[in-house]
Formats: C-alpha cells, sequence, structure tokens
C-alpha cells in the first residue's frame, strides 16, 4: 500500500477559452467508479446543452482503474489529454469533465488536445489538492522539564502540534508520517532521557490543510 499520495480535497471548477469555444473543467474527489460514473451523468444533465461533455478519471493508489471519453470529439484529443494531466500530476481518485461550447472555429487535433488539457489544468488549481500520509496519532506526556526538548524535535521536523494540554503534566498529540514514526520515537525518548511516554493510537491517514494537521481517515473505518 502506498504510504503518500496526492487526492482532492476540495474539487474546483476552471474555463479556459479558445478561438470562442469554452472549455469548462470540473474537477471533483470519487472513491469509487460508481461515484465517477454518477458525477459525469450529472454533469452531463447541468451542461445538456453543450457541444460535448468529456471526462476522465484515476481510481485507486496505483490507479489501478483509470477510463477516458472523447465524448464525439476526434479519437484521442479529449479524454486521453486529460487522463494525462491527471497522471501527469500525480493525482489519484479524482475525476473531471471538461464541457465543450463550440465556438464555431474549428481548432484542429492539436488545438483540441492543448485546449482539454488546458482545461484540466485550470481546474486543479481551483481545486485544493493534497498530500494523503499513512501514519499514526502519537500521544507524548511529559514534565516541563522535557518539554522543551521534545518542542525542539518537532519543530526541527516541521511536525506541527494536533492537540496540546497543559495541567500537571503536558500531554501533546501529533500525527507522525510511518517512515519517520519511529525515528522520531528515539529521538524523543533519548533527549527526554526516557522520561516522556510514548503511546500509539490508532493507525490513519492524514495531511496538512492550509498549514493545519488533519485527520482523514482512521484505518478500518469508511470515508
Amino acid at each position: 500500500m502506498a504510504e503518500e499520495c496526492k487526492i482532492v480535497y476540495q474539487g474546483g471548477e476552471g474555463e479556459i477559452v479558445e478561438k470562442k469555444s469554452r472549455f469548462i473543467a470540473t474537477v471533483v474527489p470519487v472513491g469509487t467508479e460508481e461515484e465517477a460514473l454518477s458525477f459525469i451523468e450529472a454533469t452531463r444533465k447541468k451542461y445538456w446543452d453543450a457541444r460535448h461533455n468529456c471526462f476522465a478519471y484515476v481510481i485507486g493508489e496505483r490507479n489501478e482503474l483509470a477510463r477516458c471519453s472523447d465524448d464525439g470529439e476526434p479519437q484521442g484529443t479529449a479524454g486521453k489529454p486529460m487522463l494525462d494531466v491527471l497522471l501527469g500530476n500525480g493525482i489519484h481518485n479524482a475525476a473531471v469533465v471538461v464541457t465543450r461550447y463550440f465556438g464555431g472555429v474549428l481548432l484542429g487535433t492539436g488545438g483540441l488536445v492543448r485546449a482539454y488539457s488546458g482545461a484540466v489544468k485550470a481546474g486543479i488549481a481551483s481545486s485544493v489538492i493534497i498530500t494523503r500520509i499513512q501514519g499514526v496519532k502519537l500521544e507524548i506526556r511529559t514534565d516541563y522539564t522535557g518539554l522543551g526538548k521534545i518542542q525542539y524535535i518537532l519543530g526541527q521536523r516541521g511536525i506541527r502540534m494536533l492537540n496540546s494540554e497543559y495541567t500537571d503534566i503536558v500531554r501533546l498529540e501529533v500525527l507522525l508520517a510511518e517512515e519517520i514514526k519511529e525515528q522520531v520515537k528515539a529521538e524523543i525518548t533519548e533527549g527526554t532521557n526516557g522520561q516522556a511516554e510514548l503511546c500509539e493510537a490508532e493507525k490513519l491517514w492524514f495531511a496538512e490543510v492550509d498549514g493545519v494537521p488533519t485527520v482523514l481517515q482512521i484505518e478500518g473505518t469508511k470515508d
């Protein structure tokens, strides 16, 4: 299982105009093919009067499922370039529909590829893309003597606090990526001469959203 992957946290919509044709890209997160197909159908209904509603979607941590459609455009000029943008950006579990309102001017093969690719890039730019990280919630209990050293260790690694509680002792909660978990625990143990208590809570997926550590999903539960 991949320990990190980029996903759409919040979908968005972008639009470009190419020789009077409007290209509207709508990007959303999806977890299953059924969700992707439902989104595509809903978008087609929303833009029922458009000339084309081309789509692409990727599902799975290793893009096990990837589909696209030119929806009447010349073969290979819409769906495949759209899919290539998703894959090229390393985005997983996402779907995009690019709606075209024809402006009366033919764009040619190269022009279509550039327009559909550009529309998807605009849609991604208007979305919130995050890196989903596999890790654990770690609870740290310490006296005030060890607090400064722990804060230094966490600060050096750019690890932000999830929660903190200051009573007769200090209780801190942080989210750690699986790949650095043991290193951080060892550093805290050494830095506090073994006085800090470390307790791993649930395994989970998390990300930094606008600089704030955010739990996305606890392993063994559904989104």
